[in-house]
């Protein structure tokens, strides 16, 4: 029998959605940037629809359970702020699909842009790229991008969390990169072996300051705050790292450091490092690079 709701298609639902998340003024940036894109996506997935074909099902009259369904994930939404890709348990990356829970953050680094043109002009031949590390990995994205960019390259991924490490565990086996991705549960540098050399290190570290933290959404605050939070000025990993760069690189290599909206705290950690500010979609002061010999040490 048909439902007694007055919500009965996917129009409804969509409409619905999208009116509930602008009246409860949701924060967005977890694979969406606005209230629609946000709902189509969670309506689309939560019926099972391709996520790229709305329109033929605009007007399909729903289950009964299938609307229930999709009012469970509004309200989840709404009321619990709980990120998009939480309820879904997956997030998309250049069109890359990738297991994510709470036990990591949702992928979304300016570095994975970079990675898409292979870091050119800073890597001339791909297929020449080695080894490279990437530190603290989260959900495992950046390598597997990396090994896609770089068909020849072996990875190291380093992450203090073991939770986080059984996330990049199921992408880095859902890929199939097992054997070229190796992933190492330590603190920055500690569980490399004393040799480990790489041309590249890649990182998306903790960089949040505190103010900005106590300033951060629910939907960002129900992200793990070890990936976040980056100390008083956003810079304690990220000067372990720099200080530490250099007696793991090879000579020529490179540093790339994500660091969102922190510009003004790298340059005051590093007035006399000769940084290099790598242009993405978000601007020219989300993403630096510093050379091997640019490096201190």
């Amino acid at each position: 029998m048909p439902t007694t709701t007055p919500l009965q298609t996917v129009r409804d639902l969509l409409r619905l959605a999208v009116s509930r998340f602008q009246q409860a003024g949701l924060s967005f940036g977890h694979g969406s940037d606005n209230a629609y894109d946000e709902a189509v996506y969670l309506v689309l997935h939560t019926l099972h629809l391709p996520l790229d074909t709305l329109d033929p099902f605009l007007d399909a009259r729903l289950l009964p359970e299938e609307i229930d369904a999709v009012l469970e994930v509004i309200r989840r939404r709404v009321e619990d702020r709980v990120p998009a890709a939480y309820i879904t348990r997956e997030a998309y990356m250049h069109g890359m699909r990738f297991y994510v829970d709470e036990r990591v953050i949702v992928p979304r680094s300016f570095i994975g842009e970079l990675l898409q043109e292979g870091l050119e002009p800073w890597i001339g031949d791909p297929d020449q790229v080695g080894p490279v590390l990437e530190l603290c990995t989260g959900s495992g994205c950046l390598p597997i991008l990396a090994a896609h960019a770089w068909p020849s390259a072996t990875i190291d991924a380093v992450e203090l969390s073991a939770d986080a490490l059984e996330v990049a565990r199921r992408n880095v086996a859902d890929y199939g990169l097992d054997d070229r991705i190796r992933l190492l549960q330590g603190d920055l540098y500690a569980p490399l072996p004393a040799d480990a050399r790489y041309d590249v290190i890649l990182t998306n570290p903790p960089y949040v300051n505190e103010q900005a933290m106590q300033a951060l959404p629910p939907e960002y605050l129900a992200e793990p705050r070890m990936a976040l939070a980056g100390g008083d000025d956003g810079m304690d990993v990220v000067r372990r790292i720099v200080a530490g760069a250099k007696a793991r690189l090879n000579p020529g290599g490179i540093l790339v450091v994500e660091i969102g909206n922190e510009f003004a705290n790298v340059e005051a950690a590093f007035p006399d490092l000769a940084i290099v500010w790598l242009p993405v979609s978000a601007g020219d002061a989300q993403v630096f690079l510093l050379t091997y010999d640019a490096l201190p040490g």
